[in-house]
């Protein structure tokens, strides 16, 4: 699998929803931030079972009600269309947990 260029991680960025791309760490992140610790680790749970799902692993930090989740394909050395997916997954699931906590 081959990495994005710049420009496809700008283009893939546009379609998800609070990514951004940090070239010199060679990642996308995301941060969320949620009513409560319980709420965070809920999500993280779901984001998980995605992540297993897809065979593909984000690096997953969190601090009390805040989670930052980060994508990289660290075989290739570059953010590739595994990690745009996986990010939209994510996306899919922080819009379910939003709605679920009203």
């Amino acid at each position: 699998m081959a990495g994005l260029s710049g420009e496809q991680v700008r283009e893939g960025l546009g379609r998800l929803d609070g990514w951004e791309w940090d070239p010199q760490e060679v990642l996308i992140h995301r941060t969320v931030r949620l009513p409560d610790f319980l709420a965070a680790v809920a999500l993280v749970n779901e984001v998980a079972q995605a992540a297993e799902q897809a065979d593909h692993h984000p690096d997953i930090d969190i601090r009390y009600n805040t989670v930052r989740l980060a994508l990289s394909t660290h075989s290739e050395g570059a953010v590739t269309d595994k990690d745009m997916a996986l990010a939209a997954r994510v996306d899919e699931l922080i819009a379910a947990t939003a709605q679920t906590l009203g």
